[in-house]
């Protein structure tokens, strides 16, 4: 897995430790409880009710899902952001290749395909490098505008935080800021047919 390359992928790294320490200081406190219930021999036969407790084990952990909720919007809400972008790119999804469009120049489109392994470089990357990779600027808004000619595809570079489902008929959107250079790599993420695992997605970064 590449690193982040994007502050929301940074961001969603962030989201992902938070969530992970909330959840194993819940799997340690229940733990522990539940090995003391289970090894010592302490009994109260007037033990009747606990009110307080009740109150307690009800109300700490829906603060707890306050802790977890509200990060969770707040990324949700940034990753929905469209701010203005420098360069806008159409990304089409086809049995099994992807076609670019950048929308700011004229007649400016090719096909990606992915780069068989007898016709692979010694320094290539098997089943994830391609014949034509997209290039985009670093520490610039941009656009992706995703669809599909024929079934459901999924524009997916996850050093990026970034995966659009491309879909025929509607034009889905979204907005990210690559912070360094590098060649980052991603893949179809939603089964559209028998070469599903064989259109990989280069970005290159300058």
């Amino acid at each position: 897995v590449q690193d982040s390359s994007s502050p929301l992928m940074e961001q969603l790294n962030f989201f992902h430790d938070h969530t992970l320490l909330i959840l194993t200081m819940i799997t340690i406190l229940v733990g522990y409880i539940m090995g003391m219930l289970m090894f010592n021999k302490f009994t109260n036969r007037f033990l009747l009710h606990g009110q307080t407790i009740e109150i307690i084990w009800t109300v700490l952990p829906a603060i707890i899902l306050m802790f977890i909720a509200f990060p969770s919007l707040r990324l949700l809400y940034l990753m929905d952001e469209i701010n203005t972008p420098s360069i806008t790119l159409k990304s089409i999804g086809h049995q099994w290749y992807w076609s670019y469009e950048y929308s700011d120049f004229l007649n400016l489109e090719f096909d990606s395909y992915m780069i068989p392994t007898n016709e692979l470089e010694t320094n290539g990357f098997r089943l994830l490098d391609v014949d034509n990779r997209v290039v985009l600027p670093m520490n610039n808004q941009i656009r992706i505008l995703v669809t599909a000619t024929d079934v459901l595809h999924s524009w997916t570079v996850p050093s990026l935080g970034v995966k659009v489902d491309a879909t025929p008929g509607r034009l889905n959107q979204i907005n990210f800021l690559i912070n360094r250079p590098g060649l980052f790599f991603g893949q179809c993420s939603e089964i559209c047919g028998a070469n599903h695992s064989f259109m990989p997605i280069v970005n290159w970064k300058n």
